[in-house]
């Protein structure tokens, strides 16, 4: 066999066949609307791609330490003691190439063949694949419905066995926005600090929350806590710079300096240009991440209530991210399909809006829409989505 057993292992992304099909309908001029992103749909800022187009006139093009620049990991400090109260020194943080960089040196640099890893259901569907990747177990959790898809202190402490090395919590969540609350947190993070699990916390959303809702990291609680957590974030999502890959790690010293290590081998650094965006994104002004922030709570408003009217959809309003995640299990049984998967497709096809299903993230009664687009497209979606279901019924 041409190929790695950990390769072989993988699972194929679900998303894939619905992204292609919509693609090559799209080519076809076919008019679909597709909310499958994962991603914001406005332009970085300009202040930000300035300041990567002057660092390469002024000939910062060359390698950078694999950790990152000093210049970017202590606008990094800055951002953490600023925006949660907690002080890192620069040995303690490491740029990546993105935050799915981060997480997956991470892994690599933390997981031995069997340990295992509890990740909450729903899930991010590479969090599985990266444990998988480093010969780790990926150890299921199921958050209820009703508990708004997060999981239990109770349910942690029963799915900890002497193989558990670590605990991953988004918040707020891809996929449902749904985020913990600081009790939550401290009784997971007791759970923890009881057992020495280290904590994973991917807060990659952390600029988007709405209403009353608030963002807290798990690291700030108490100094065990601290200690005890890596952090995951980056410029992606907060400042709308997916396609330039900055994510970071902050944390146990001694992690830090094993990714680093690792990085250094197979990255060497994260690009120097999108390194000198970062600064900008970090240290400069805000108010595009506050105005993309009140665009996307104005999308929700206006979505989530046309969608909850929609005979067999069911919805818990999301508190941050920009995704929503109804239960449809309903509405496919119906409108006559078998599962989920089925009646994804057949939006696809008849009504013409891609959405992705909740197979991909552990909880196949669910679908994902993204309300990063305009509210215009949105509109019509949803009415695609009720028409289609409203004839189908009959």
């Amino acid at each position: 066999m041409l190929l790695a057993k950990r390769v072989q292992a993988l699972t194929p992304s679900t998303t894939l066949a619905i992204t292609a099909k919509a693609k090559e309908m799209k080519s076809q001029g076919i008019d679909v609307i597709g909310l499958g992103a994962g991603e914001p749909d406005f332009n970085t800022p300009q202040h930000i791609i300035e300041a990567a187009s002057a660092s390469m006139n002024e000939g910062h093009t060359k390698y950078t330490p694999s950790a990152g620049l000093p210049m970017l990991k202590s606008a990094i400090a800055e951002k953490l003691k600023k925006d949660q109260g907690l002080e890192y020194s620069a040995s303690q943080i490491m740029v990546a190439s993105g935050a799915k960089h981060a997480l997956y040196t991470l892994f690599q640099a933390i997981l031995d063949e069997d340990d295992e890893v509890i990740i909450p259901i729903p899930y991010w569907v590479s969090y599985p694949e990266q444990v998988k990747l480093a010969d780790g177990q990926p150890v299921y959790v199921e958050g209820k419905e009703d508990h708004s898809y997060k999981m239990t202190a109770e349910q942690l402490e029963k799915a900890i066995t002497p193989k558990t090395k670590a605990l991953i919590l988004n918040s707020p969540s891809n996929p449902t926005g749904m985020i913990y609350s600081r009790e939550e947190l401290q009784k997971l993070g007791e759970v923890c600090l009881k057992h020495n699990i280290l904590i994973i916390s991917d807060e990659i959303y952390e600029k988007l929350v709405y209403g009353n809702n608030e963002h807290i990291s798990i690291a700030e609680l108490s100094p065990e806590l601290k200690e005890n957590t890596i952090i995951i974030n980056g410029v992606s999502k907060s400042h709308s710079m997916t396609g330039w890959r900055i994510g970071y790690a902050a944390g146990n010293e001694v992690i830090i300096k094993a990714m680093t290590n690792l990085a250094s081998h197979s990255t060497s650094n994260p690009t120097t240009t999108a390194q000198y965006g970062a600064i900008a994104a970090y240290e400069g002004p805000q108010d595009d991440v506050e105005t993309m922030r009140q665009a996307f709570e104005g999308r929700l408003d206006t979505i989530y209530e046309k969608l909850v009217t929609i005979p067999g959809i069911t919805c818990i309003k999301p508190q941050g991210a920009f995704y929503l995640y109804p239960n449809v299990r309903e509405a496919a049984e119906k409108t006559g399909y078998e599962d989920v998967d089925a009646f994804v497709k057949a939006l696809l096809e008849e009504a013409r809006v891609a959405v992705i299903p909740g197979s991909g993230f552990g909880s196949p009664d669910n679908i994902r829409l993204s309300y990063a687009t305009s509210m215009e497209q949105l509109e019509k979606a949803i009415e695609r989505i009720e028409t289609f279901v409203i004839n189908k019924i009959g």
